[in-house]
């Protein structure tokens, strides 16, 4: 019963959530002075097939009716237009792409495979590199494996993701010719390509992230290990790795998962500046696309997509810290 209350209160906070960050997000986009149905108008753009493009795509509603409009395409799909010429949204329709002809749920799907792959593989990646790190210089603080990991964590704290990037095709892919530096291969096509050429965008943003759990875990863990049932353990004669593992680690798991949730779920949103370094077409590509040509619809669909992603992985980081530590469910 406890853990069913916490479940269905964190469910509708996720519900209140969402709906008051689409009605934000629809109104600051369309109340932007730009009109999409100018760039469907055509040339010449008189001033009736204007008006005949804007009432297509409904945009000579209010703001308000669209977003209306726009939440009951969610659920029970929308049609554009009428007669032949009308355009059919099926549910659930986060708008339409006149620009490319398309459903905005149905071009989330196509690169939702891309940026995924992306966005698990490199969080699995930093998340043991960085904790093990951390770890490794707490036990050891003060040695050269601390003021190394440390250093280097500085250094990829610092450094920005694009010059990583750069710097890693042209070393692994052009200097050294190791692995490729552009393009994707899905995974149900070949597994070992797919997993090929991702492994430098993997390397790249485990480097940049595992800084920050590296930094975060030994602060966490040099704190822990100062506690009284540590010490206790340790006088119970019980080996270092099972105080440190069992004992230790456990509590310093909680803020690094905070932190994972909310990384992983901005990242699944799309890895904007790592797809376009490595010419990679997820979800961060696309959304760089739909701002370069105004495309509104697409721009809040990705938005809100991306929106609901983090709010699922702080949903999710929830119900783990119930496992983590009980208390946290009450």
């Amino acid at each position: 019963m406890r853990l069913a209350r916490l479940i269905s209160g964190r469910l509708l906070s996720m519900l209140i959530t969402l709906l008051v960050i689409s009605l934000l997000t629809y109104a600051v986009f369309y109340l932007l002075p730009s009109d999409p149905a100018q760039l469907s108008c055509g040339r010449p753009c008189t001033p009736e097939r204007l008006a005949d493009a804007r009432a297509f795509m409904g945009f000579d509603r209010s703001w308000l009716q669209q977003y209306l409009g726009f939440l009951g395409g969610i659920v029970a799909g929308r049609t554009f237009g009428s007669g032949a010429a009308a355009v059919h949204c099926a549910a659930p329709c986060f708008g339409y792409s006149f620009r490319l002809n398309e459903s905005v749920t149905q071009l989330i799907v196509d690169r939702i495979p891309v940026t995924f792959s992306i966005a698990i593989g490199a969080a699995v990646l930093w998340l043991i590199i960085g904790v093990g790190a951390g770890v490794l210089s707490a036990v050891r603080r003060g040695g050269a494996i601390d003021r190394t990991a440390m250093t280097l964590s500085t250094v990829g704290v610092s450094a920005p993701s694009y010059l990583v990037g750069l710097l890693g095709i042209l070393l692994f892919g052009f200097t050294l010719d190791m692995v490729p530096v552009t393009g994707y291969v899905p995974l149900t096509e070949n597994p070992v390509q797919w997993l090929w050429h991702l492994v430098l965008p993997w390397v790249v943003l485990a480097v940049l992230s595992a800084a920050v759990y590296a930094r975060l875990t030994r602060g966490q863990m040099l704190e822990v290990l100062s506690e009284d049932y540590i010490r206790t353990a340790r006088a119970k004669g019980l080996r270092e790795w099972r105080v440190i593992g069992r004992h230790g680690l456990r509590n310093v798991l909680i803020p690094v998962v905070t932190v994972f949730g909310l990384d992983l779920g901005t990242l699944l949103g799309g890895a904007v500046i790592t797809e376009r370094v490595f010419s990679m077409p997820g979800l961060g590509s696309l959304l760089l696309d739909a701002v370069g040509n105004i495309d509104l619809p697409l721009i809040v669909g990705i938005t809100l997509f991306s929106a609901f992603l983090i709010i699922l992985a702080n949903f999710l980081v929830d119900l783990v810290y119930g496992v983590l530590d009980p208390r946290a469910a009450r």
